[in-house]
Order: C-alpha cells, then sequence, then structure tokens
C-alpha cells in the first residue's frame, strides 16, 4: 500500500475525518504497517497502551473480561481505530483485541500521536470533537437501554 492509499485510508477512520491531507499524511508516515493473522492479538486487557492501531484491512473482536469469563462485545471492521483510549489517557487496555480475519493494520505510538497533537492543535481539537460525539452518542445508547430494561 503506497502512503497516498495510507493517508485515504486514515480520511475514513472517523478520528481522523475532519483533519487535512497533510496531517494525515505525515500520521501515514509516522505509522508503522503491521499484519496480523486470525486470532493473533493486538492488544491485551489491562497492558499499558503504547500504540492504537488503525484498521486499514480485515476485522476485530473485542473482548472484555467478565465475572463469566471473557466475551465478545463489539466486531470492529476496516478503518476502525482501536487502542486510541489508552493512548490518550494513560489508563491499562480496556479491552482484549484479537483479529478475526487476516489483518492489515497502521499501528501509531502513543509518543509519535501526542507529539502530533501537541504540534497541531487543530489536529487536537478535531479528536476532542469525535470522542466528545463517540461519549454523547454512548451515553444515549446506555439511556435506551436503561430505559428498555436490558441496560446491566
Amino acid at each position: 500500500m503506497t502512503l497516498e492509499a495510507e493517508v485515504d485510508a486514515l480520511r475514513k477512520v472517523p478520528l481522523f475525518r475532519g483533519i487535512d491531507a497533510t496531517k494525515l499524511r505525515l500520521l501515514a508516515f509516522i505509522s508503522d504497517r503491521t499484519h496480523f493473522a486470525a486470532g493473533e492479538e493486538l492488544c491485551r486487557q489491562g497492558e499499558d497502551g503504547d500504540s492504537a492501531f488503525i484498521i486499514l484491512d480485515g476485522e476485530a473482536d473485542v473482548r472484555v473480561r467478565t465475572s463469566d469469563g471473557e466475551k465478545t462485545v463489539a466486531r470492529l471492521e476496516q478503518y476502525a481505530i482501536v487502542g486510541e483510549i489508552a493512548i490518550l489517557c494513560d489508563v491499562p487496555r480496556t479491552a482484549t483485541v484479537v483479529a478475526a480475519t487476516e489483518m492489515d493494520v497502521l499501528t501509531v505510538s502513543k509518543d509519535d500521536f501526542l507529539r502530533l497533537l501537541k504540534e497541531f492543535p487543530d489536529m487536537s481539537l478535531e479528536v476532542m470533537r469525535t470522542l466528545a460525539q463517540r461519549l454523547e452518542r454512548t451515553t444515549q445508547d446506555l439511556a435506551a437501554q436503561k430505559a428498555s430494561g436490558t441496560a446491566a
């Protein structure tokens, strides 16, 4: 995949949708392309997070430990980003992510990502907007589940 193809892929990631092409080109340039075989772990719940993963191709399952054992709570597809919470908040990984199929991902290190956000405040603002929209959607989903009696 060329750098321009990776930039096109980054444009399709909701977290980066409002960021200009020059900065996406820089993000693609500092990222590492990694291949995962089906069943291979990208990250494990509880680990320190030192990178985020952008799915270029393939699918991954998000698994969370519960009192009843590990449960799959979501499936991520092409252009999803995973691991961004751990690199932005300095908290342990909140879930285990396992390749459900063969996968190609861009791996962005925490240090490089934070350096970009510090250097380009408009990029930080766009990331904050996207994360705030996600939080708002999650809050609405939880309220709807609670209202229907399906929330834990």
